[in-house]
């Protein structure tokens, strides 16, 4: 049989935490068909040959944690770096945090919702938002949650309350449609003011269609900050009601009087894990970025202006800065910006360490794609894991860091199963889905700063999606070879 592409002596690091080998891989079609020790196979049993020449060979990327729901409804330019498939990306979870693009028509969203753009709400179904997707033909895989707080917006006229029961079982009527139509779960965002009146018993109530096909539950919680024991619990409360498997958004700790807190936090989660399916994801940066909120201003030692729309030019210049030039406290400033977006400085590189190296962490970037200057994790964050936490410092093995963004994040988020549409993906193996990226583990690296905060990184050669080589060094070459996935 005539395979379509062999890749011959490649390090492979299979995804699943278990030492790399160097092996002979061959594709065929969207499938991995072989994977055998280096020299057991010949050029000729392929139409395409690579030579590796021991560069790393891993499973494609998958960031669990995007804002990427409108992004993949736009055109890609050929040629040019695009923010996922230059960092390895070939999978994506959208609709975080509460927000998702559908099932919600409007012109006039409130923020967070705008992080999405704010003219993109237009999908009356959730259906409807997959089937358009999947006519695009998106540059990378997508699997999607749907958000609580969009189904505050479409449901509340008053979203400063607690939604009625007649509400909350409209909101749950739209869950289940949307697993219907293939949806992985459903997100919450209580920390956001459009949400932030749900109680734990709305959220139950919404939450209750995911228990039958254990789809999951992905929470932003209410506090992330002093009160974050209390929204820990808060979170573990729902899920265990609910009997789904929890994830916690963006693990962190906000405010320097939080720092080092995260073994505490830490333990919480360890305990919990034990009577529960939970996880948690995290982007390996010190700095968060999101709707501007002049509260924060104060338990950060910087604040980033990322975009505003009563004054756009201050975009990309320092809060704290600005103020000073102008003479005016940094909070009142933030309130003339409004509405606007913010990278806050207000964590500690300790206790990001100490989440990203858990062994119930996952990887996620939270960019922002729609920000005019957006934080830089959206182009950068899995090869600083590669290249700054894993070679540089030494937090955790390769091994371990591929792992973190395939295999274990597959397993968690429902990825690794094959279906009657779809193989698994995650991992490096016979009829696992061919979703890879070669790379130089001696150069990866992110490039991506706060000033520059668009820059491609470096060390990644190629990245397949379905089979197809969708990105070189960088550059994208194919930009609609990826696929919306449903969840079973």
């Amino acid at each position: 049989m005539m395979h379509d592409l062999l890749i011959r002596n490649a390090r492979v690091i299979d995804g699943t935490g278990g030492e790399s080998n160097y092996c002979d891989v061959l594709i065929n079609g969207d499938q991995i068909s072989a994977v055998l020790p280096t020299g057991e196979l010949s050029k000729s049993e392929a139409r395409e040959f690579l030579e590796a020449d021991g560069l790393v060979l891993a499973p494609g990327f998958i960031d669990v944690h995007t804002h990427d729901d409108a992004l993949l409804l736009q055109d890609v330019q050929l040629g040019n770096p695009h923010p996922k498939l230059s960092q390895g990306v070939t999978t994506v979870i959208t609709g975080n945090c509460g927000v998702s693009l559908a099932p919600l028509q409007s012109h006039e969203v409130p923020p967070p919702l705008d992080i999405l753009g704010a003219d993109a709400f237009r999908f009356a179904s959730f259906e409807d938002y997959l089937r358009e997707l999947a006519a695009h033909q998106p540059a990378c895989n997508v699997a999607s949650l749907i958000g609580h707080t969009t189904l505050r917006i479409k449901h509340l006229a008053d979203i400063s309350l607690e939604a009625t029961v007649q509400q909350c079982e409209a909101m749950m009527r739209d869950v289940q449609a949307a697993l219907d139509a293939g949806a992985y779960g459903l997100s919450t965002g209580v920390y956001y003011p459009p949400a932030r009146a749900a109680s734990m018993q709305e959220m139950i109530a919404v939450a209750r269609p995911l228990k039958a096909s254990q789809a999951l539950l992905t929470m932003h919680l209410r506090n992330e900050a002093e009160g974050i024991d209390d929204a820990l619990r808060e979170a573990f409360a729902v899920g265990k009601a609910v009997g789904c498997p929890l994830v916690i958004s963006h693990h962190k700790l906000l405010g320097r009087s939080n720092h080092g807190r995260s073994m505490q936090t830490l333990k919480l989660i360890e305990e919990a894990a034990r009577s529960m399916s939970i996880c948690m994801d995290c982007y390996p940066y010190d700095a968060s970025s999101t709707m501007l909120q002049p509260e924060r201003v104060a338990s950060s030692s910087d604040v980033l202006i990322t975009w505003s729309r009563a004054q756009p030019q201050t975009a990309g210049l320092s809060l704290m800065k600005l103020a000073v030039d102008r003479g005016v406290d940094p909070v009142e400033l933030a309130k003339q910006l409004l509405p606007a977006g913010a990278v806050y400085f207000a964590m500690d590189e300790k206790d990001v360490s100490r989440i990203l190296a858990h062994p119930l962490t996952v990887v996620g970037s939270d960019g922002l794609a729609h920000d005019e200057c957006p934080h830089p994790r959206l182009w950068g964050s899995f090869p600083r894991v590669l290249g700054r936490y894993s070679r540089e410092q030494g937090l955790f093995s390769l091994e371990t860091a591929i792992h973190k963004m395939t295999g274990l994040s597959a397993s968690r988020y429902g990825l690794n199963r094959a279906t009657r549409l779809q193989h698994p993906r995650g991992q490096i193996a016979v009829g696992f889905n061919a979703d890879l990226v070669l790379f130089d583990p001696a150069t990866v690296i992110d490039c991506a700063t706060y000033d520059a905060p668009t820059t491609p990184s470096a060390g990644i050669e190629r990245v397949y999606v379905n089979g197809r080589l969708a990105a070189l060094r960088g550059q994208t070459l194919n930009g609609k070879a990826g696929r919306v996935l449903r969840h079973s």
